[in-house]
């Protein structure tokens, strides 16, 4: 059995076609196809509050492809959800009628507690120690996702208008910066040493760079460290001698600011890189779905 998970995001389109495995009562899953398109639509969202022609057309092309693969591989349920850029933009209603009619594709545009309840549906803290407090840090184009677990149970949450396209776009504001600076002070009074979990494309990708083993922790100074090693290079030279994706080169700067700030405001001194995604979370969602109905 395969399920089929779409995500809409304001820097990258995703698909993950995963494999659905039943061992005794346990089901698990194994990443069969990941699928990673850079529409960028939060540069038209942010800016102009509506997305474009252009990218709309994209977009559909984008989600055609991803009909035909999803009916190529038999995909036998999926769940296709858009983030902050959808949200922001006057015309993502319209949107999503265009892709129902020409993909046949069922989109929902989720609010931002409903996508960091999605991202946390992975259960990594299950696998942490739960004796630990956690802040969980999650960082897109448009939006950020802060959630404190104690003892394995989520105990507040909050979305905030802050990512790394919408600050390259400088699109980001003082007071959203400083509400959020005092919610992470407020729990980091809370809950005492807080240790990190980072999801998002780019601290996968800062992680990546730190050679580190999986499963280990990543230090804020290490995390410091990689930050001043790739802004000592120009855009140019992170694409080109560090052999960053374009659209991830310019983005991971920002993005990198604001771990480094949460985790500076909470007191983290060591973060988790799971590297899991909305995706892993809406597979793992479709899972629960289909234990519930059994």
């Amino acid at each position: 059995m395969r399920y089929a998970a779409i995500d809409i995001g304001s820097n990258a389109v995703r698909l993950l076609i995963a494999d659905i495995k039943l061992n005794d009562a346990t089901i698990s899953f194994k990443k069969n196809t990941l699928i990673r398109v850079p529409l960028r639509l939060g540069d038209d969202a942010f800016l102009d509050k509506k997305i474009s022609a252009k990218k709309i057309e994209d977009l559909l092309k984008t989600m055609v492809a991803f009909r035909n693969l999803i009916d190529v591989y038999k995909v036998s349920d999926y769940m296709a959800c858009a983030t902050s850029a959808m949200r922001e933009a006057t015309n993502g209603a319209e949107i999503v009628t265009m892709i129902k009619k020409d993909a046949g594709i069922d989109l929902e545009i989720v609010e931002g507690q409903r996508e960091a309840k999605i991202i946390y549906a992975s259960h990594i803290e299950e696998s942490l120690d739960q004796k630990k407090n956690y802040l969980y840090i999650d960082v897109g184009g448009g939006s950020t996702e802060l959630s404190v677990f104690s003892k394995g149970e989520m105990i507040a949450s909050r979305s905030f208008n802050l990512g790394g396209i919408r600050i390259l776009d400088n699109q980001d504001k003082d007071e959203t910066w400083a509400e959020m600076k005092e919610w992470v002070k407020s729990q980091a009074q809370n809950h005492k040493n807080l240790s990190g979990i980072g999801t998002g494309g780019n601290i996968n990708k800062l992680f990546k760079m730190s050679d580190q083993k999986d499963g280990t922790a990543l230090s804020f100074a290490k995390l410091k460290a990689l930050y001043d090693y790739l802004n000592s290079f120009s855009l140019k030279d992170r694409i080109n001698v560090l052999g960053l994706n374009h659209d991830r080169a310019d983005v991971i700067i920002p993005a990198s600011e604001i771990y480094l700030s949460v985790m500076k405001w909470g007191g983290v001194k060591q973060i988790f890189v799971p590297r899991v995604g909305l995706v892993d979370g809406i597979i793992q969602l479709l899972i629960e779905e289909k234990s519930r109905k059994e």
